[in-house]
């Protein structure tokens, strides 16, 4: 599977736009970062799967951004997760 936060893919030519995808990490602590060290790669990771789950050859325009903050009633502490975005398309020529 071939990334690329821009939208284009080095190599290869979108054919057509399958459609916007994401994946989420873990809920955390909304003041810093994930408790994960490799969160970014494993939320990549569930990117890809989903991209291959629906027979894409790439993903463009990927980029990283925090999905809000929610505050738990009980506690009164509040939680984001950050959340992976990007379109996932066919190649003219997969490589």
């Amino acid at each position: 599977m071939r990334t690329s936060s821009t939208g284009a893919i080095e190599g290869g030519r979108v054919l057509h736009t399958i459609g916007r995808i994401e994946a989420a990490s873990t809920w955390h602590p909304a003041h810093g970062s994930p408790l994960q060290e490799n969160w970014r790669e494993l939320v990549l990771r569930e990117l890809i799967r989903k991209a291959e789950d629906i027979d894409a050859d790439a993903i463009i325009g990927l980029d990283y951004e925090t999905d809000g903050i929610v505050s738990v009633e009980a506690t009164g502490v509040q939680l984001k997760r950050i959340l992976a975005t990007g379109v996932a398309v066919k190649l003219s020529c997969a490589a």
